[in-house]
Parts: structure tokens; C-alpha cells; sequence
């Protein structure tokens, strides 16, 4: 039996009065119900253990009844249970399947927005950038380098107190890495596409570098409030889909869920060494979808 037969059979035996008011509340309170029930059943699990016999058919009845209910909402909300399904797991593989493919080459999963630009135009596929921090102006901050050449501003963390957000461009080499996207690493790279007028002004612009360092503060702020994501194996998925929304009328929207969960995680894991001594090497593959990070001379190796 597929959802949508389901669905329309459980319809049939709908025996919730038609009152107005009460045809929504009714299911909604019965779901409710049946996940108290559920927990009932797990409670006598836990305190009865193997003398419980009846537990997996009972855990089958309750899902079962909220089963029955989803379906009953999906119904009175002019909803399909099947497409409501499909679109759930599609979502799941968005967020969570980069996890189940790490081991896989991922030069068949790279995103190349530039392809058809000229290589001046285009994100080096790959770069090396040396981060270093100096003390200036009664104010710490980060320089960053590549073959000896400063690229970008000097940066502190425009904070009352010191978080290192001054390393922030971290982040958004590791979009370049893992999304090949990064308005900012290409106006800090001079690799804007200005042969297209359209695509530099809508994809290489103003406004979409605003959105990316807003998305770097934003982030930065969730971070800040769990330890910088160490040991974190996953993110928020409101906020990664505040992220998705922010850039949907850009390029990069065609990346996934889980392509900016796997960018932020692999930034962080940077962006926690860069911090800790004070700079560093900072090694981009677009090719490989990575960023990874050595310890400089100056740095303590």
C-alpha cells in the first residue's frame, strides 16, 4: 500500500464530528495523545525489559494511530501524505547525505560556477594563503597573504572584546572550497567575472558580498554559542535553511543543505586552528572540496 491509498482510505473512516472549529483541534489533540501513549509503552519497556511482551506490538499500534492522524491532517490541510513523504526525504538526503559519501571522489560533485570565464575571471581551483596577525594602532590584526602578496584588508574583530572573528576570511575560503562559491574570495582574489556586466553586477556584487558576510556573522553568532562547534556534529537546521533562503536568487543555490553544512563544519575546523595559533597556512582545493590548515613558521612549528 502506498501513502496516497492510505491516505485515502483512512479519509473513509474518519469519524471526527463535523463541527466547525473542531475538525483541526480533534486530530491535533489526538496526535498528542498518541505520542503520550507511545511513551507509555516505552516507560513499561524500560521498567519491565523482556517481561514486556507485547511491546513491539504495541509500539506498532500507536504508530499506527499517529500514523492515522498525520494522515488525517494532511487530508483537512489539502495536503498529499505521499508527496508530504517524498518531499521529507528529500529534505533528509539535502542535509545528511554528503555524510554517507565522504569516502567518495568528490571531483564529480564540484561545483564550478565559472567554467565558461576567462582564468583571470575564475576561482583558482587551487591556493595557499599564510595568515599572520600584528599588532597595529593599539589593535590586533590579521594579514593574509598569498605568494607573498597581501591580499584583502587588514582585519580586527570590530568587537569590544577579542573573539577572533579578525580570521573570518577562513570562512569564506572554505565556501570556496567545498561550494565553489565565495563572493568575497573572489573580489579579495580580483577574480570578479566582468566580461558578463549581469553576472558581475548580480552574482559578483554589492549585494551578494553582503549576503555572504552576513551569513559569516549570522553563523559566527550560532557558533559563538556552541563552542565554536567543536565537537558538534551537526547544524541547526533552521538556521541552515535561513542560509539557503538568504541566497536563493544566487548561483550558489543550487548547493545543498548539506554542502553548507559541510562547508561551515570544515571552517570552523580551520578557523579553531588559525585561532589558536595565531595564523597559519590555509591550503584551498576546489578540486577535492577541502581546506586544511598547517601551522606556520612564525607559529610555533
Amino acid at each position: 500500500m502506498n501513502f496516497s491509498e492510505y491516505q485515502t482510505q483512512a479519509l473513509n473512516t474518519d469519524q471526527i464530528p463535523a463541527v466547525e472549529g473542531s475538525e483541526l483541534i480533534i486530530p491535533l489533540l489526538g496526535l498528542v495523545g498518541e505520542v503520550g501513549s507511545l511513551m507509555t509503552e516505552y516507560k513499561k519497556h524500560l521498567r519491565d525489559g523482556d517481561a514486556h511482551k507485547l511491546f513491539k506490538e504495541g509500539i506498532s499500534e500507536e504508530l499506527g494511530d499517529m500514523l492515522w492522524y498525520i494522515s488525517n491532517l494532511a487530508s483537512k490541510f489539502n495536503l498529499n501524505l505521499e508527496e508530504i513523504a517524498e518531499d521529507n526525504l528529500r529534505k533528509c538526503r539535502d542535509l545528511w547525505g554528503w555524510r554517507d559519501s565522504e569516502n567518495i571522489d568528490n571531483n564529480a560533485t564540484s561545483y564550478i560556477f565559472d567554467h565558461d570565464f576567462p582564468e583571470h575571471e575564475s576561482l583558482p581551483r587551487q591556493f595557499e594563503v599564510e595568515i599572520t596577525e600584528v599588532s597595529k594602532d593599539n589593535s590586533v590584526k590579521m594579514k593574509a597573504f598569498i605568494n607573498k602578496q597581501q591580499v584583502g584588508n587588514d582585519l580586527t574583530d570590530n568587537s569590544y572584546t577579542s573573539d577572533g572573528y579578525r580570521f573570518h576570511d577562513v570562512f569564506h575560503f572554505a565556501y570556496a572550497a567545498v561550494l565553489g562559491w565565495s563572493v568575497v574570495t573572489r573580489s579579495i582574489l580580483k577574480c570578479k567575472r566582468k566580461s558578463n556586466p549581469r553576472i558581475d553586477e548580480v552574482e559578483d556584487g554589492g549585494r551578494a558580498i553582503a549576503i555572504e558576510e552576513g551569513i559569516s556573522a549570522l553563523v559566527f553568532t550560532y557558533a559563538k554559542d556552541h563552542d565554536f562547534l567543536k565537537g558538534i556534529s551537526a547544524i541547526d537546521y533552521q538556521l541552515l535553511k535561513t542560509i539557503k533562503n538568504m541566497t536563493s536568487h544566487l548561483e550558489v543555490a543550487q548547493c545543498s543543505l548539506g554542502d553548507w553544512e559541510r562547508a561551515i563544519m570544515m571552517g570552523y575546523d580551520i578557523w579553531r586552528q588559525v585561532e589558536k595559533y595565531r595564523g597559519g597556512k590555509v591550503v584551498v582545493d576546489l578540486d577535492a572540496r577541502s581546506i586544511t590548515y598547517q601551522i606556520g613558521k612564525s607559529n610555533g612549528s
